[in-house]
């Protein structure tokens, strides 16, 4: 016992508080007093250090100071565990986890409940008896939220989360005039979903019923971003649970626009086919009572549910880069999950992953999770492995708050925690709004089918609204008199609008963040297809060739970097034959000089997949990361390029996303091959192809795609062309496979220079990177323009048989006509393989009097490649195809087999055997 005397000599609080940072970090702690705390662990489990049982360890402390540490464990196992013994399910039971919390569990009895406790200071609470901690610890850590975040591991963001939950013990202490706000919009967003009930009976709406709480969450906190932090905007991506509620009670879309959609009218605009009510996106600006704004936009998203995220944060990145300077408190994402989507669909993994990497971060994310407990027909057991269905968060270390979606001011309360960390730490963090769904996934089917029970306690159930005014009433905030007069305004606020809505012959789709595109009209086939001037002068395409291939003073470049500068040089200034990555380096280099911004992001795309763009070179001494066209002093635009993380789903909504919000950003996305795009499918299919023609929403990405047959295998020949092509429309999107330098550089400047916006598609080389033939002068680039259709160049007079052609093949058929000394066959390039300029084709084809068969030759399978659209859209001749045979992989696994297969299709053009 003497051993131990000196803990007799000092308070214990001292030692209690010791002992808690020892738990939580026992690196903080100091080396002796660590030692000491080790062994009183290991003695409490009666082991020692060498593994052998020790008798009488616990003896040998004072018995007080024993229970004082055995409260602090308590305390500990309340921050740790207790999230798992809340009241946050509103209509289920909670499952059970062991073991519990009983103060049994920590060596403590019922004959300590009146023992008053040093312990209590770690809570801010002061020395109190074990009753009134164990009292305190329930309030904080069980009742209406639960909180995750004992795995952050910095102890000061532990130490403030700990803080921040120690205020009120973790209980909403709200002023009258906010409790009634509050109120007013749990009215709205109940007496919404009931009017809807009533007027619209069985039609689609995925109603917000039973998480109608989220409206007063996500109305509070940006009030409260605005009132204390200065937040200038927000953006919110969701899917369609609740999206019509949030659409009329936060983003104030006119009721009687919302009506006129209910009614089916069609829409106004013949040019549209516009989308389903709960799709659409808005944008507007708000002004609050203290006289503040904050402009609010909400995203137009598919029924792909979590595949407005990545979208969300590359608005959100491009409006922090191009409107607030670079300053992440301005602009607030927010991101409105199901607890189904969140748990099933991987790309809510990727948009955590990209959520702090430089090319993506966004000062961090607050995610709300609408948690009906239920996924269309699933039961979340089914739906998930996990504990939560926010687990997800823990890969990013994010703090997560769980909270009973029928305590109004607990919900409030939760989401200004987590504004306050958001702001602090400029991170992500959830929240798990735990509620249910009220009717079936889409109000037109049986929910009872396969949840017989759980829809019995929720019929009988009241809504949040109505518990929150009982409550409200019985605590003298409200009389029933004041109740019953915000349900009668509201309703006839949407009764009026009802009315209103009769007199409309139409429907309208409006324009999502309209102001961004004031100067940018939405245009049809014929401005397609027109000729853009993209020359830019000579002189100037010299100097920024020069700063390329400039060695910057005070740097030091690898051997290899400095002989690839040598090589820039070179071509601009000796050979005249400028290469792919020279055209392209170029092409940005005079777009950022017109003050035109490049951003570019994909894996590897820094160097470039196959090593051609060398837009980052390091210094060997310090490694900085130098991007030569960023120092151009000529400069009005700055370059972005960042080597993403192995994504394509969510890295190309971002991107996406990006050029939504910044149209002159010319914004691209490089796939490292180009079959890996199919990760991606969702986004091409929803948004690239779709976005215009739904939301009236014009983008200007520009998507690259290695493409080309090199006996490379299955996986890294094809970027499936046939799949872009069988997305195109009327006027939707921009194909194109360019077979020289120029040409590539012409498309890239076309796409700014235009007074419109339309996503490109590009087929981009990989053999020809690098082609002899595959070359331009600085004349072509400085002089010229793009051509969507390459003529031959030979006798067209002795031409008998004409052979359209695309991409890397091009050079492979020109090999084969030169070694045969043909002269009665002609190639031509459709560089632009959507929209086709027929005319120009028409032109060409008039331009050969003696052709008496005309062919389309690809590489590719003919169930593959651009012949089925070639068939379907260029109807001025009969044509043939010249291709591999139909096949259910791109290509062969063997090289050998491969060129096989090629060199048949090379030989049928020529008509060989």
């Amino acid at each position: 016992m003497d051993k131990f005397s000196f803990l007799n000599a000092a308070h214990t609080a001292y030692f209690a508080d010791l002992y808690d940072q020892y738990l939580q970090n026992p690196d903080s702690v100091e080396p002796s007093w660590r030692a000491f705390f080790q062994g009183y662990d290991f003695g409490s489990e009666n082991y020692g250090l060498d593994g052998e049982i020790i008798e009488g360890v616990s003896t040998q402390i004072p018995e007080h100071v024993q229970k004082e540490f055995n409260v602090v464990k308590l305390i500990d196992g309340y921050r740790m565990r207790g999230h798992l013994f809340t009241k946050t399910n509103p209509v289920r039971e909670r499952r059970s986890y062991s073991p519990t919390l009983a103060i049994e569990n920590f060596n403590l009895s019922e004959s300590d409940l009146e023992t008053v406790f040093s312990a209590g200071e770690i809570l801010g609470i002061g020395a109190k008896t074990l009753r009134e901690i164990v009292h305190h610890l329930e309030n904080i850590y069980c009742s209406s939220i639960g909180v995750e975040y004992m795995y952050l591991r910095n102890p000061k963001v532990i130490k403030w989360w700990q803080d921040q939950l120690n205020k009120n013990d973790n209980q909403p202490n709200f002023s009258e005039e906010k409790k009634k706000y509050i109120l007013s919009k749990l009215n709205q967003a109940v007496t919404f979903e009931n009017f809807l009930q009533t007027k619209y009976v069985g039609q689609k709406r995925f109603s917000l019923e039973g998480g109608e709480s989220l409206i007063p969450a996500i109305s509070n906190v940006l009030f409260y971003a605005v009132e204390k932090y200065g937040l200038k905007e927000c953006v919110l991506g969701m899917a369609h649970r609740g999206r019509l509620s949030t659409l009329v009670n936060i983003f104030r879309k006119p009721l009687n626009e919302l009506f006129s959609e209910f009614d089916g009218k069609d829409f106004e605009d013949e040019n549209i086919d516009g989308d389903v009510k709960y799709h659409l996106g808005l944008t507007l600006y708000k002004t609050y009572q203290n006289g503040k704004n904050i402009k609010m936009n909400l995203v137009p998203n598919p029924s792909h549910l979590e595949t407005v995220a990545p979208v969300a944060e590359g608005i959100t990145r491009a409006k922090i880069d191009k409107d607030y300077e670079g300053d992440d408190s301005k602009i607030l994402p927010i991101i409105v999950h199901g607890d189904a989507a969140i748990a099933g669909q991987g790309v809510v993994y990727e948009v955590a992953q990209m959520s702090r990497l430089n090319g993506y971060k966004t000062g961090g994310t607050i995610h709300i999770v609408v948690n009906n407990q239920i996924g269309f027909t699933t039961n979340y057991l089914d739906a998930r492995s996990s504990t939560y269905c926010t687990d997800v968060a823990k890969v990013t270390l994010s703090p997560v708050l769980h909270v009973n979606a029928d305590d109004a001011e607990a919900v409030v309360h939760a989401v200004e925690m987590a504004l306050e960390y958001r702001m602090r730490y400029k991170k992500d963090v959830y929240i798990d709004l735990l509620g249910y769904r009220k009717y079936g996934h889409n109000e037109g089917d049986e929910p009872r089918f396969t949840q017989p029970k759980l829809y019995k306690n929720i019929s009988k159930h009241p809504n949040p609204f109505k518990i929150y005014s009982d409550k409200l009433i019985s605590e003298n905030t409200i009389d029933k008199s004041y109740l019953d007069n915000i349900i009668a305004n509201f309703r006839d606020t949407l009764e009026k609008e009802y009315v209103k809505s009769k007199e409309a012959e139409s429907s309208k789709v409006r324009e999502f963040m309209q102001d961004r595109w004031t100067d940018f009209e939405r245009k049809g086939i014929e401005e397609m297809l027109e000729t853009e001037n993209t020359k830019y002068p000579k002189e100037k395409l010299e100097h920024i060739s020069k700063v390329v291939s400039t060695v910057p003073k005070g740097v030091k470049f690898l051997r290899k970097a400095e002989r690839i500068l040598a090589g820039r040089s070179k071509m601009v200034f000796e050979t005249d034959q400028l290469d792919w990555g020279m055209a392209e380096t170029l092409a940005y280099g005079s777009l950022m000089e017109e003050g035109f911004d490049v951003r570019i992001s994909g894996q590897d795309v820094e160097r470039g997949t196959f090593s051609h763009r060398h837009a980052i070179l390091r210094d060997e001494i310090s490694e900085e990361r130098i991007n030569l066209l960023n120092i151009n002093p000529d400069n009005k635009g700055e370059m972005q390029i960042y080597n993403s993380f192995l994504s394509e789903y969510g890295v190309l909504g971002f991107d996406y996303g990006y050029a939504m919000a910044n149209p002159n950003t010319l914004t691209i996305w490089e796939a490292q091959f180009g079959d890996f795009s199919n990760g991606a499918q969702i986004i091409f299919d929803q948004y690239l192809s779709a976005a215009e023609d739904k939301w009236k929403a014009q983008n200007g990405i520009v998507v690259l795609l290695p493409h080309g047959y090199e006996g490379q295998g299955s996986e890294h020949s094809s970027a499936r062309i046939e799949r872009y092509l069988q997305l195109c429309g009327e006027d939707n999107m921009i194909v194109a496979d360019c077979t020289t330098p120029a040409n590539f550089f012409h498309l890239l400047r076309r796409q700014m220079k235009r007074s419109f916006r339309k996503p490109l598609i590009v087929f981009t080389p990989k053999s020809l990177l690098r082609h002899p033939k595959a070359i331009s002068s600085i004349n072509d680039l400085a002089f010229g323009e793009f051509h969507e259709v390459i003529d031959d160049t030979i006798d067209k007079s002795k031409v008998k048989k004409l052979v359209f052609c695309t991409g890397k093949f091009y050079y492979e058929l020109l090999a084969e006509r030169e070694t045969l000394e043909r002269e009665d066959l002609a190639l031509v390039r459709i560089e632009q393989l959507f929209p086709l300029h027929l005319d120009k084709i028409q032109k060409v084809i008039d331009s050969y009097p003696n052709v008496d068969k005309y062919v389309w030759a690809q590489e590719e399978p003919k169930n593959m490649g651009a012949w089925s659209h070639m068939a379907q859209r260029m109807d001025l001749v009969k044509l043939e195809v010249c291709s591999r045979s139909y096949s259910s992989v791109p290509a062969p696994g063997s090289s050998t087999r491969d060129k096989r297969r090629q060199q048949r299709v090379i030989n049928a053009v020529f008509d060989k055997e």
